[in-house]
This record gives C-alpha cells, structure tokens and sequence, in this order.
C-alpha cells in the first residue's frame, strides 16, 4: 500500500505520543526526545553527549507543517527543564484538545539533527533493492507504515 498524502498518528495517552492533538490553529505534535550531535560515535560515554529536546512541531489542519519549537539545554540527562519548556508550549495552544492527529511529511533540522516526518521516498536504496513503503518520525524512532492506521512501531 503507497504511502498516503496525510499519515495518521494515534494519540496514546500516557506513552510515546501522549502530547499530540488540535488546537484552534490546527494539529500539533508535542514531546521530549533525546539526539547525538552530528558525527557522534556511540561510546561507552554516551549518556554524557546525548542531547534531549524539548519539541512541539504545529501543522494546519490540512497537515502541513506550520513551524517547530526545539529547545534543549545541553547535552547531558534529561532534565525537567524540558518537561517545564513542553509544558509552557503546550498551555499556550488556544483550545489545546489531546488526539489523534494526521500529518504530512515534512523535516526541520536544528543544530544539525533532523526533526521531522520522512518517508522511504526520502532517501535512496542500492538498485534493485525492494523497499517497503514507510515513514519515521525522526529523531523519535516511531516507524508507521501499512495499513497505516496510526499505529506506530519503535
């Protein structure tokens, strides 16, 4: 199944996409999600470099994305410093409603890390190499693909 205009996202309260929803303005998709710099190689260190984001991305209600908030304050633990930041955004979203939502595609970069909803029509494959039609949210690591239904993979 192709990959549709509009890729639905399932609100779950309490895990992974508990701070999505619509608001007056349109939809939004709210959280805390942990990123290395760009060239890091993983050591046994990492928990030192690894830079947690506070991110609350805004789309119209035809799912194009509007603009992105993306705050951290250094690389290090997750703080809740983060969590006070997301809080603070998501109070300010005039008649802030938490569901479900459908987005389409889209990417931000911000000190070098890739925010975004990417597809498999993103990136390119060795020819010959038969590609499952997907999408990532990035840098979360939710995978969505058919019968795309909202749910997500990690």
């Amino acid at each position: 199944m192709a990959i549709p205009e509009l890729i639905p996202i399932c609100h779950d309260p309490g895990y992974r996409t508990s701070t999505i929803g619509r608001y007056d303005d349109g939809q939004f998709f709210g959280c805390i999600t942990g990123a290395f710099p760009p060239g890091y190689e993983v050591g046994s260190d990492w928990h030192l470099h690894k830079r947690w984001y506070a991110v609350l991305h805004r789309f119209n209600y035809g799912g194009y994305h509007l603009g992105s908030d993306i705050w951290c304050p250094g690389p290090g633990p997750w703080a809740e410093q983060q969590n006070d930041c997301l809080a603070r955004w998501l109070d300010a979203l005039p008649g802030r409603e938490f569901c479900g939502i459908a987005i389409r595609p889209f990417k931000v970069e911000f000190e070098g890390v890739v925010f975004g909803l990417l597809t498999s029509n993103d990136f390119e494959y060795a020819e010959g190499v038969e590609v499952e039609d997907w999408a990532e949210l990035y840098p979360n690591q939710l995978g969505f693909k058919s019968p795309w239904d909202g749910c997500y993979d990690t």
